[in-house]
């Protein structure tokens, strides 16, 4: 078995950790069951991305640890590779291979002879983003403007075929986990969404809040049923994406082209939220603007005043079902990559939030078969893309 990973844990409880890990336990968990701190866990790990290592396995045919140490007593007598090999059942070809690849006669060690032919027995391809430049160089710039390998390796696939143009997500993913392959910078993982150092599935549940009454809130059940599908544009879902202190932001996602518009907003209280609404949705075209779907919170109390100004409907989801507003959830966590938690919000202007909504809005989507919001919305207006 391999030796995965720093001293301090036996190879087969290093190898535990890679099963655990990739099953789906915390450092905490796997911390525990083995007995080791976090730390030396995660420096496992780390050197890897998080990728999942097989346990090597002998293949069949190769010198055993037994057989070098015997190797290694034979020479400290001072026998010949032909006595050695007919003791062993081996050729004296092998023998002599094996004691010429490992520092000769006089300094030949089993334990070292073993751990160098684990080492050979990788043969590490080289990556292919190290042998073809310019896909390395267009996959960089990408990552820098913030897409996800998935959505580049998607839109290589949509491009004119030529040699070397094509890779994978995982390649991307596994050149900016494991720095010692050297090809991409370490920096470019901050630009990731999740800005996690290695990769791991993480299931994360959204629970909804009661809000308290909103006069005249008209419930999602009264919605259009045109709204409920994604055939039609035009019907938007809407929150607050809150920020350090009293700070927001007002988010509003169209459900057919995932089209996000962001709003400025001075405070969460309902004139604010009114005023911001009104001021950047009366700019949408007049066919996009057919309803609203908000959170039951009171900063939309004047949903009135919304209509009236927007000619939106307005209609607020059920309380504690944030699913009823899936796509503007979904874009909430998007725009996480941007307005981290924990951050203050409160000097944002409309221009850095227009400048944000415009990076969402032309990056592709899996959703849209890899077509950004921006290219299907101007297929919806009749523009060409």
């Amino acid at each position: 078995m391999a030796k995965i990973g720093r001293p301090g844990l036996p190879s087969e409880k290093r190898q535990q950790v890679w099963e655990m890990w990739r099953a789906g336990s915390s450092l905490s968990e796997i911390s525990r069951t083995l007995g080791s701190p976090p730390g030396s866990i995660y420096s496992i790990l780390l050197p890897y991305g998080g990728f999942y290592q097989p346990a090597q396995r002998r293949r069949p045919g190769t010198l055993s640890v037994a057989e070098r140490e015997e190797i290694s007593r034979g020479l400290a007598r001072g026998e010949s590779f032909r006595a050695i090999a007919r003791r062993l059942g081996r050729a004296p070809s092998t023998i002599s291979r094996e004691v010429t690849k490992n520092k000769g006669v006089r300094r030949y060690r089993a334990v070292d002879a073993d751990d160098r032919a684990w080492r050979r027995a990788r043969r590490p391809k080289p990556c292919k983003l190290v042998l073809h430049p310019a896909l390395r160089d267009y996959v960089a710039a990408r990552l820098w403007e913030d897409w996800s390998p998935e959505q580049i390796a998607a839109t290589l696939r949509r491009l004119p075929i030529e040699c070397g143009s094509r890779v994978s997500a995982e390649t991307i993913y596994k050149s900016l986990f494991i720095q010692s392959r050297g090809v991409l910078p370490k920096e470019l993982q901050k630009h990731l969404r999740s800005g996690r150092p290695m990769r791991r599935n993480v299931h994360n549940s959204v629970t909804g809040q009661w809000r308290s009454q909103i006069k005249d809130a008209v419930p999602i059940s009264r919605r259009p049923a045109e709204a409920a599908g994604r055939d039609v544009a035009g019907h938007w879902e809407g929150d607050l994406l809150l920020g350090r202190g009293v700070s927001q932001i007002a988010t509003v996602v169209e459900r057919s082209t995932r089209y996000t518009v962001l709003v400025h907003v001075e405070g969460r209280d309902m004139a604010s939220v009114t005023a911001g609404l009104s001021r950047e949705l009366t700019r949408l075209p007049q066919q996009l603007r057919k309803t609203l779907t908000w959170d039951r919170g009171m900063e939309l109390a004047d949903h009135k005043s919304v209509t009236t100004n927007t000619g939106l409907a307005v209609f607020f989801a059920d309380p504690r079902s944030p699913w009823q507003r899936g796509t503007n959830e979904n874009t909430n966590r998007l725009l996480r990559q941007y307005f981290p938690k924990g951050v203050s919000m409160a000097r944002l202007t409309q221009d850095d939030l227009d400048a944000v909504a415009l990076r969402l809005n032309t990056r592709p989507r899996k959703i849209l078969g890899y077509r950004s919001p921006a290219e299907c919305l101007q297929t919806v207006l009749g523009q060409p893309g």
